[in-house]
């Protein structure tokens, strides 16, 4: 994300120190806050830049990604939304609280999706952040970025756990006539007290399950992303069966799954909560996960065995996998080193 160098005397003075470090004379419209969003401060910035690529090394499906957001306010106690806020040179562990928004994202975006050199690639919205957060109620930015890839017939998916996707589905189901557009439902928890002590600002997941029969009702081709899967929590044959149960009686068409990382800030909160809360498995993350932000190769592939069985069991298809698949383990096989999570 790239913003538009402004000279100084266009700069709002900063008698309080709010704005981020890293934004200092780039483009800083205004810092916002409203009793409406307590304890939130909106950073509203004007981009240079809509589109990021992604790396062909991660195998993900699509080559890139338009992201309005920065910061996640729900603050999910696993959440990855952190990266981009070191780049801010602000903590990272206020990146649930400080939202950078981009506010002229769909004239950057419209500009750039009409150049020459635009070969109408997939496009997916919300890997960074959330595009449906709360923030999106305030600033609309989604119906202009919709738009803006419609008018020039460039495909689409939507990545959101919010059931605020519901207000854009006229519009989505007008353009889905037009180009494919796939929207995706981040469900990872069903347990709902494991749901409200991990993601406790998020829609519940009877929430969530009923945002995918909607959009399965209305005609799309739903994918529901099943991740992070949590070892020793969320990893049992029982549970993801019933969570690919559910899915599957919504209306998904498939389901991608990863085990969980531990990247960054995401790491101390999510042991400090698992110290708190689960304080006899501190020993097995140790073992599954040591001083890395993966767990290990064997335990990614056993898990991935396990949830493509129960994937075909339920007519799920499986989405691509970006972690190695090549160890044999099969899906009733105990996982490896550890029999804990069969």
């Amino acid at each position: 994300m790239r913003w538009q160098n402004r000279p100084r005397d266009l700069e709002i003075p900063d008698p309080d120190g709010s704005f981020l470090p890293g934004l200092s004379g780039a483009g800083l419209p205004r810092t916002v806050r409203s009793p409406e969003f307590a304890g939130l401060t909106f950073h509203e910035v004007l981009c240079d830049n809509a589109l990021n690529p992604v790396p062909a090394s991660t195998n993900l499906p699509f080559r890139w990604t338009v992201d309005p957001l920065r910061g996640c306010s729900p603050a999910c106690r696993h959440c990855r939304a952190h990266g981009p806020h070191k780049h801010l040179e602000l903590d990272t562990g206020q990146a649930d609280t400080h939202l950078v928004v981009q506010t002229n994202i769909a004239a950057v975006l419209r500009r750039q999706l009409t150049g020459k050199a635009w070969r109408h690639e997939s496009v997916t919205i919300g890997t960074s952040a959330d595009p449906y957060q709360r923030a999106e109620g305030r600033y609309r930015l989604m119906p202009g970025i919709i738009r803006t890839l419609a008018d020039s017939r460039t495909p689409f998916s939507i990545l959101t756990k919010s059931t605020l996707l519901r207000r854009d589905l006229p519009l989505l189901a007008a353009v889905a006539r037009e180009i494919e557009v796939r929207p995706t439902v981040s469900l990872a928890i069903l347990d709902t007290e494991l749901h409200h002590s991990l993601e406790p600002e998020t829609p519940s997941p009877e929430a969530r399950l009923n945002l995918v029969r909607t959009l399965a009702d209305a005609g799309f081709t739903v994918d529901v992303l099943v991740s992070p899967i949590i070892p020793c929590l969320t990893d049992s044959r029982a549970q993801l069966d019933a969570a690919f149960a559910a899915i599957a009686e919504a209306g998904a068409y498939s389901a991608l799954t990863f085990p969980m990382h531990l990247a960054g800030n995401a790491r101390e909160g999510f042991l400090s909560w698992l110290a708190r809360r689960h304080p006899a498995l501190l020993r097995r993350y140790r073992q599954l996960y040591g001083r890395d932000t993966s767990v290990t190769p064997a335990y990614s592939a056993w898990l991935h065995a396990r949830t493509d069985r129960l994937l075909a069991e339920h007519g799920l298809t499986p989405s691509r996998h970006a972690e190695s698949r090549s160890a044999p383990e099969t899906a009733d096989t105990p996982a490896p080193q550890l029999a804990l999570f069969a």
